[in-house]
């Protein structure tokens, strides 16, 4: 590939609304071009990437017994009826009308569509395991889209549905995609984790996120250094930090604390350390009867220790709060407590409320907690003789660096992620069972379909591949993804014969050793040269002039290389080739 082939458009400035690293970036080196919010143009030099991921995508899964086809991305809106997502799904679907007033939807994922074709397809035991694979344009109609492809409204997305006969099956659809995912990260080249992690909305009983490492990732991953556990924060269990409940060694005291609203406020102030305290968060579940209508509302009160969060989503697993909840309104608030959110507690409430207390808040003793007074606190607070014992006792917290890790072999550590995959056992109850999609079994019977999904964000690769490899010069691709592998910057090139010469003899052997090279032959000045090809992050160089042929050498040089190396000129495609397979 010549350079003046395809198109190269580079800038030395990202436009003022690229707010994170690799969106600059590739706004610089004309990978992209923003054309809405959130919806971009890939030029060739960013589609070269796409191609280059998706290529190994399919590979790996053709190679884990996966069939691509294609579904459509509008797709009509009585199957996502069926599951009921038409209507759950929430803003981020796109629902659009026909000219005959008909409903569809531009489709985020694939789930309906293809449990429809299983129904239709698969129609006995023998014809299982089975998983269908397509790679296509994707559409979420975010709030508010940002970071470029890290979080678009438009992307690509391969997405996987296996079906099995049974539990058993699925399991093991599941850990095959699991390895295939892993097998398709590790030739990415990015450094990576599988974790642990919340169904979300998709549903189901297990999933695993696979995360690119990168600081300015949004999810917090919690992992054991010691060991391979890793999970989300959202999921990761936080074990108690007390071994029990010690006994009570301090009165109840009313203590004034004015303009103290906070744990860490009052802490300073009684000058002791926040672990001593407890937060309070006022939570309401609106119950209803089996017929939807309402019955009221139950007002709880979350307690979690000072030094800690509260975690939404395992709150939100518990069974009191399955159905939905909410944080309470400032008048439900006032209306229980007799105060205003900043003092609350639990003892001595204005009317009855339920107490859920995290692990560790439960063994506590002699902490200090709101008085449901303005200005005051409650200090010397104990279970069971200042209030009663909680109604529930629950991992409610998020984990923080430090904890014990939940298998036993060491202390957890806090890293930040990009989700770039994720994978699902579904099991019947979401798809198969609401849109009647079954096989017969040996005995004749009709049986829901096990199934699993398993999605890779494609573009979205891009945006975490260089949020973890970049310097202050550019992107630093890894050579299984990048644009090019190797460039070829052959110095007054339009001015030497011998270097023109030397230049393509050059990139036509690292052709011929199946290296993906790009003769750069713009007749660009060497810095400015140099600078664009550092910006795209292309993972080898080979540099040739006039004084170089002489010296019968060329100078070869990593990205990640502070200096070139001299190599001699006959040997240069073998050594770039070694470089690169290593």
């Amino acid at each position: 590939m010549r350079a003046s082939q395809t198109f190269l458009s580079t800038q030395k400035e990202a436009p003022a609304d690229a707010e994170i690293v690799s969106h600059r970036l590739m706004m610089r080196a004309g990978m992209i071009k923003r054309l809405g919010a959130g919806i971009y143009s890939y030029m060739p030099l960013g589609l070269r990437v796409i191609r280059k991921i998706e290529a190994i995508i399919r590979e790996e899964m053709n190679r884990a017994g996966a069939v691509e086809l294609l579904m459509p991305v509008v797709q009509p809106a009585e199957l996502w009826a069926e599951t009921g997502r038409f209507q759950a799904y929430g803003p981020e679907l796109l629902r659009v009308k026909d000219r005959h007033q008909r409903d569809f939807v531009i489709q985020p994922t694939s789930e309906e569509v293809i449990t429809d074709i299983a129904r239709q397809e698969l129609r006995s035991y023998r014809q299982l395991p089975r998983n269908f694979y397509h790679i296509q344009t994707k559409f979420r109609d975010e709030r508010r889209p940002r970071f470029g492809l890290m979080r678009g409204r438009e992307f690509t997305m391969k997405d996987a549905y296996s079906f099995d006969r049974d539990k058993a099956g699925a399991l093991a659809s599941y850990q095959v995609m699991f390895d295939a995912y892993r097998r398709i990260f590790d030739r990415f080249g990015l450094q990576y984790r599988a974790v642990s992690a919340d169904t979300g909305a998709i549903g189901g009983d297990a999933s695993h996120e696979f995360q690119v490492i990168a600081d300015t990732g949004e999810d917090a991953i919690a992992y054991c250094p010691a060991s391979d556990y890793a999970a989300n924060v959202e999921l990761a269990e936080a074990l108690p930090l007390l071994a029990g409940r010690g006994a009570a060694t301090q009165p109840l005291a009313r203590t004034p604390t004015p303009g103290r609203s906070t744990c860490e406020d009052v802490a300073a102030m009684l000058g002791i350390p926040l672990a001593a305290t407890v937060k309070s968060l006022v939570l309401a579940t609106d119950d209803r009867d089996a017929d939807g209508n309402a019955l009221g509302t139950t007002v709880w009160l979350a307690m979690v220790r000072g030094d800690h969060s509260l975690n939404e989503v395992k709150t939100g697993k518990l069974a009191p709060f399955k159905s939905g909840w909410r944080f309470a309104t400032v008048a439900e608030i006032e209306s229980h407590f007799g105060c205003k959110p900043g003092y609350l507690g639990p003892v001595g409430t204005a009317r009855p409320v339920k107490v859920i207390a995290d692990r560790t808040v439960a063994r506590m003793a002699d902490f200090v907690c709101g008085a449901n007074e303005p200005d005051f606190h409650l200090t010397g607070v104990n279970w069971g003789r200042d209030l009663p014992e909680p109604d529930l006792v629950a991992d409610i917290r998020n984990v923080v660096a430090g904890d014990p890790s939940p298998d036993g072999q060491g202390t957890l550590a806090i890293q930040r992620g990009i989700e770039v995959g994720h994978v699902f056992y579904l099991g019947t109850k979401k798809y198969s069972i609401p849109m009647d999609a079954t096989f017969l079994d040996e005995n004749g019977k009709p049986q829901p379909f096990e199934m699993g999904c398993y999605g890779i964000g494609v573009t979205r690769i891009l945006g975490a591949a260089i949020e973890q490899n970049h310097d202050e010069r550019g992107m630093i691709w890894p050579a299984a993804i990048a644009p090019f592998e190797c460039v070829v910057c052959p110095i007054g090139m339009d001015r030497s014969a011998d270097v023109r010469a030397a230049a393509e003899r050059l990139h036509d052997e690292l052709a011929a050793r199946g290296i993906d090279v790009v003769l750069d032959d713009r007749g660009e000045r060497p810095g400015a040269m140099f600078a664009d090809w550092e910006l795209i992050g292309v993972p080898m160089r080979v540099v040739l002039s006039d004084r170089g042929l002489k010296a019968g050498t060329a100078e070869v040089q990593g990205r990640r290389d502070a200096a070139a190396a001299a190599v001699p000129l006959a040997d240069a495609a073998r050594a770039v080739e070694e470089r690169l397979r290593a």
